[in-house]
């Protein structure tokens, strides 16, 4: 055990201000175990512990496990559930991969009728009936977090749905049971390894898929190899999520507060995950890795998942590895 724990200290020796994976906890590695998705009785076990866990956090009624990416779940979610008149939210780079996964489909299966786009910042000029409003919730790229309860209100409003990218916000914001439909994955908010993905839902999807990888049902089914290691990885970790969730909440207070002069984004829409300043950071070390945002920026983004191994004694000192 005590090989273990030095073996994680020297692992998390790289200093993280990444959006995920974040760094490594002892109870990611302490739950791993050979595992199989029928049959193995101890694995089932796991896995429903944490779909469990899941659902509950969710406060949706099913939830389809998948081996991939964040955005491997994204386009699952998109190319079941998407259909008729659609609207998305144009917040930066991780909405415009919502764009154009939407116009493949929209070219693909015929499912969906139209597609438009505005700015986020329009958000409150909603004013007619869509059959679904897609956006991000947090958009890391910005470092920017959309106000999910206006929105929802609006599509109340006018009888849409709301389907939602919660890969960068699941776990550590509020509301997500207001979307009809949301994607996430294990390595973000939730603190687990990469591999696994998730949508979690009220109501079954009505679009017919051919693709045998991108039918949710596929999944539902287990008809292919799950993401076991990642599961296994969660186990733990959602046990005492909170104390994990403590780091964060943490390093996110403290970052506000030494960089307040800086801050590019109002306190309405910042975000849990990261916060963008309009000041480049520099490392003051070679462990240090600094989150490179997808889109241009002028500032700097920095991401808050580097002491999550440390829960509920984390008092932020990793920002002492960076200055402005």
């Amino acid at each position: 055990m005590t090989n273990l724990i030095n073996h994680i200290r020297s692992k998390n020796k790289k200093i993280l201000f990444t959006p995920g994976p974040s760094s490594l906890s002892y109870e990611n590695l302490l739950g791993l175990a050979p595992g199989f998705g029928r049959g193995d009785r101890d694995y089932l076990k796991v896995e429903n512990r944490v779909m469990n866990k899941l659902k509950k956090m969710s406060k949706k009624k099913y939830i389809a496990r998948m081996q991939g990416s964040g955005s491997f779940a994204i386009e699952v979610m998109i190319a079941n559930f998407l259909n008729g008149n659609v609207l998305i939210l144009n917040s930066g780079y991780y909405s415009e991969r919502l764009i154009n996964i939407s116009k493949h489909y929209k070219r693909v299966n015929k499912n969906i009728k139209k597609i438009k786009i505005i700015d986020w910042k329009n958000y409150d000029k909603i004013n007619k009936k869509y059959d679904w409003i897609l956006f991000c919730y947090t958009e890391t790229s910005k470092a920017i977090k959309l106000p999910i309860k206006e929105i929802y209100n609006i599509s109340r409003k006018f009888k849409s749905k709301l389907m939602v990218d919660a890969t960068a916000s699941f776990g550590l914001e509020k509301y997500h049971e207001y979307a009809n439909v949301f994607s996430y994955s294990s390595c973000k908010g939730l603190f687990g390894l990469t591999g696994a993905c998730f949508i979690s839902y009220d109501k079954a999807p009505e679009n017919k898929i051919s693709s045998f990888n991108i039918d949710i049902n596929t999944h539902l089914n287990k008809k292919m190899t799950g993401p076991y290691h990642a599961i296994y990885s969660l186990d733990l970790i959602l046990k005492n999520y909170s104390d994990f969730k403590h780091s964060v909440i943490v390093n996110k207070k403290k970052f506000m507060e030494i960089s307040k002069k800086y801050l590019s984004v109002k306190s309405k829409f910042q975000p849990m995950l990261c916060t963008q300043i309009d000041k480049k950071i520099v490392p003051k070390n070679k462990n240090v890795v600094l989150y490179k945002p997808r889109s241009e920026i002028k500032g700097s983004i920095i991401c808050h998942l580097g002491e999550v191994h440390l829960k509920k004694s984390s008092k932020a000192r990793i920002l002492k590895n960076i200055k402005f």
